[in-house]
Parts: C-alpha cells; structure tokens; sequence
C-alpha cells in the first residue's frame, strides 16, 4: 500500500507564473524525495508602478512516504 502526503508551498518569479512554479518544485524536490505531482492552488502578481514586478504561486505537493 502506497501513502502519500500533500503540502503546500508558496514560490515566485520574475519572469512567469510557469517559472514560479518550476522553482517551486525544483526547490521542494531537494527537501521532499518521490514527488509525484502538484497543484497550483493560487496564482497572483506583485505589482510596482503599473507594472508586474513578480509572479507567485500557492501550490500542493504530493509525495509518497518511505
């Protein structure tokens, strides 16, 4: 039997929200081992002058328990 366990990140950006959450993910899988999915909850941007300065994400990251 398989067990898995969620928990939720947060990441950013400069560039896109795809970016941010490669981050995420390429940042929890050095901590987290068996990742085997994530899903982006959130999505919202850090606005300075008119313009988008930063993406973040909110995402959960499923991974299987030794």
């Amino acid at each position: 039997m398989t067990v898995a366990k969620i928990t939720e990140i947060s990441a950013a950006s400069t560039k896109s929200f795809e970016d941010a959450v490669a981050v995420g993910v390429e940042r929890a899988s050095k901590t987290l081992k068996n990742i085997t999915g994530a899903w982006v909850q959130d999505q919202k941007v850090d606005i300075e002058d008119g313009k988008i300065t930063r993406f973040r994400v909110t995402m959960k990251i499923s991974f299987i328990l030794n």
